[in-house]
């Protein structure tokens, strides 16, 4: 089934799009295969990046839009990443990256395309794991920006994932939230020596 990719906002392509004719910018970025890069760079697959601020397992997880990420590709690969992020004055570029993130996001995007079932494609943050998710959200025409976690869409770890999580193993939310809130639960104190 197809893999639906949601439209980013305009004013969000546009930065990155200025970003990369910037050779400042290019040239300044912590990125030397994008520096490096032959060709042209076209920012591609843009996908909206949410952060898990809550985890509740019975549903209530909050979630809220962090930005847009769009991967960097030049030829047949991706070099790089770019972010855009909210300002008071509309989506402006944020920054250039590259990493492992870039060939895991590319990876865990083939693995949802040969499911059978349609998704929207997302990423999902969870900040106090360092862990970040491809979020296959199952209604695809959702407003890309918006919503939370249902208990049927799907969370593929991206590597590298947690210890104890396996990375690019597709979980049901309902499945992986509960996981995710023993993580985050507070250790039992220590009763102190007598």
């Amino acid at each position: 089934m197809p893999l639906h990719v949601p439209p980013a906002p305009a004013p969000a392509l546009r930065s990155v799009l200025t970003a990369l004719g910037s050779p400042t910018a290019v040239r300044e970025a912590r990125t030397p295969s994008l520096r490096m890069a032959q060709g042209p760079a076209t920012p591609e697959l843009p996908l909206p990046v949410h952060v898990l601020d809550r985890i509740a397992p019975a549903g209530g997880s909050a979630t809220r839009l962090a930005g847009w990420r769009f991967l960097i590709r030049c030829g047949d690969r991706a070099v790089a990443a770019a972010d855009t992020m909210l300002t008071p004055d509309g989506w402006a570029f944020s920054r250039f990256f590259e990493g492992p993130y870039i060939t895991a996001t590319e990876r865990a995007l083939r693995q949802a395309e040969s499911m059978k079932q349609s998704y929207q494609a997302r990423l999902l943050s969870v900040p106090e794991l360092y862990m970040l998710t491809l979020w296959l959200h199952g209604d695809v025409t959702a407003d890309g920006a918006t919503g939370h976690p249902a208990a049927t869409d799907i969370l593929v770890p991206l590597a590298p994932a947690p210890p104890g999580i396996a990375a690019h193993r597709p979980h049901r939310v309902a499945e992986l939230l509960p996981v995710l809130t023993h993580r985050l639960a507070p250790a039992p104190l220590l009763s102190s020596p007598a």
